[in-house]
């Protein structure tokens, strides 16, 4: 099975926010390199949120290019064989935690943001990705910095995007 026919899947299975759904499946079907960060039109991206439950916090990366807290995440890349794991190989690169696992039942919330030209929009499924107790963070080359907040820390640095999905995560962990 390919990423694309992957990620219809997930969408097609994915219960909520059901116009923002439609419009990724949409795309999907419209561009056959939708998956890709090369489509202009484009592109889906996979991210997780990364969460300590035993410590009621999450850990967000300021992102280098955007200096803006955010979940990690990132492009799919052509070894990636569903959206599940793109989400997972990014968490883990971004946070340098070993031993993240996706909390079951797929994606918690859809986001769909624009994003500098040529590639106009990301159309995000994002996941949570429990990380075990204590375990250690590491920079990456893609972060200026790595850093634990509380839940109710995040809506004092993050967007309205990752506020709702610490609300999504919160709900299901």
């Amino acid at each position: 099975m390919s990423l694309h026919e992957n990620a219809t899947l997930v969408l097609k299975s994915y219960e909520d926010q059901e116009e923002l759904r439609q419009q990724y499946l949409d795309h999907l079907a419209a561009h056959p390199d939708g998956m890709w960060k090369a489509c202009e039109a484009g592109h889906l991206t996979a991210s997780a949120l990364v969460v300590d439950p035993s410590r009621g916090k999450v850990l967000l990366t300021l992102h280098k290019k955007l200096n803006m807290w955010l979940q990690m995440g990132g492009h799919c890349e052509p070894g990636d064989t569903s959206m599940e794991e793109a989400a997972l190989r990014e968490a883990t690169e971004e946070s340098g935690i070993e031993g993240l696992t996706l909390l079951d039942g797929g994606p918690v919330r859809l986001d769909r943001h624009p994003i500098p030209a040529p590639c106009n929009w990301h159309l995000d499924i994002q996941y949570v990705a429990l990380a075990p107790a204590g375990a250690p963070e590491a920079i990456s080359d893609e972060s200026l910095d790595l850093r634990w907040f509380s839940y109710d820390e995040v809506a004092g640095v993050a967007d309205e995007s990752v506020v709702r999905l610490v609300e999504r995560a919160r709900a299901r962990v």
